[in-house]
């Protein structure tokens, strides 16, 4: 046979009976059968907010994340929501840090002040809290510090975040996402919300939330590192796999309604296992670090950013995440806008 000659019979019996390249003729075809896809109502934009700025200040790590003061909120959460974005993850820094965290469950806090205007101005806005002390402590660690070990205090350290998370509740919050992995946070905290009438706000909790190092860019942007030691004796070892589905298992049976999986890009495996392993909803955080490596390469020309980004997220979706929380959220609408609101 001469070379590229078309063959005159049937292939050998040995050739493959499947042919998967049939599901890829065409556009339509390859739509009819996908399996995953990133839509806008897949997506939690995380949202900073701050007392102490009168102007939008741009996060010098994560560039297009800003800072923003309650009176930019209107503006800002309007562009989203004309996006399609309904959902935000809310984050304050306060003016005011003392080693107790008072303004963290402070009736007049920067977060609680956010909630009763978001709601008031945006009604359909889901508003979820992100209830955890660190960005509130003068020590920047997620509870009470005992003055005789230097330690953090674990049940000492409960009533802070059950303080805060019932404040965020009564300001009207949607969800309340505890993430300091303290043990038994969750189960302090439904009981709280119980006993304080809000026993229909949901928890998102933070129940697999590793000590990264790609939370660097995060820490500028609400003000949190830790002023001595890290974070370490309360959130996870990288290494540990089985020991992330007994903390989701722990949390489960606290009443958690969400479990998130903090970072998510090194860690789809643990997105896949804990959708394998519960029925119920799993969130994925692009964190910070993720965000920014993205923009870097994209500011650079070395990568094209859109794409990479819905790569990105289609991978989570692929894994096994129901939600993401992204700061890309707001681009990827914007993206999506024009594609009914879905990729591919």
């Amino acid at each position: 046979m001469k070379p590229h000659e078309p063959l005159t019979s049937a292939p050998s019996p040995s050739f493959p009976f499947a042919r998967l390249r049939r599901y890829r003729t065409s556009p339509t075809l390859r739509a009819l059968v996908r399996e995953h896809h990133v839509a806008v109502t897949d997506l939690i934009q995380p949202l900073f907010v701050c007392q102490q700025r009168t102007t939008p200040y741009e996060i010098p790590s994560m560039p297009g994340v800003y800072q923003y003061a309650l009176e930019h909120l209107e503006e800002v959460v309007g562009a989203w929501m004309c996006a399609g974005i309904r959902s935000v993850l809310l984050f304050g820094v306060p003016h005011h840090k003392d080693a107790h965290a008072h303004e963290a469950y402070d009736v007049d806090g920067v977060v609680q002040q956010a909630i009763r205007y978001l709601k008031h101005t945006f009604p359909s806005l889901y508003v979820i809290a992100d209830t955890c002390v660190c960005a509130y402590t003068d020590h920047g660690h997620c509870g009470w510090i005992s003055p005789h070990t230097g330690a953090l205090e674990n049940d000492h350290s409960l009533n802070m975040h059950v303080q805060t998370a019932v404040s965020q509740a009564q300001a009207g919050a949607d969800c309340i996402a505890p993430s300091s992995m303290l043990d038994g946070v969750v189960g302090a905290i439904r009981h709280g919300l119980d006993c304080a009438g809000f026993p229909t706000v949901p928890i998102m909790a933070y129940a697999v939330k590793f000590a990264s190092a790609y939370y660097g860019p995060f820490r500028d942007a609400a003000d949190s590192a830790p002023q001595f030691g890290d974070r370490r004796t309360y959130q996870m070892d990288p290494a540990n796999r089985r020991e992330a589905l007994r903390e989701a298992q722990a949390d489960v049976e606290q009443g958690a309604d969400f479990l998130m999986v903090k970072p998510a890009l090194a860690y789809l495996d643990i997105v896949h296992a804990l959708r394998q392993t519960f029925l119920l909803p799993i969130v994925a955080y692009h964190v910070s670090g993720e965000y920014s490596m993205i923009k870097a390469g994209a500011q650079c020309g070395w990568i094209d950013e859109r794409t990479v980004v819905l790569e990105t997220l289609l991978g989570m979706r692929r894994a096994g995440a129901d939600l993401i929380i992204t700061y890309h959220a707001y681009a990827v609408a914007q993206w999506l806008q024009s594609e009914n609101a879905q990729w591919p």
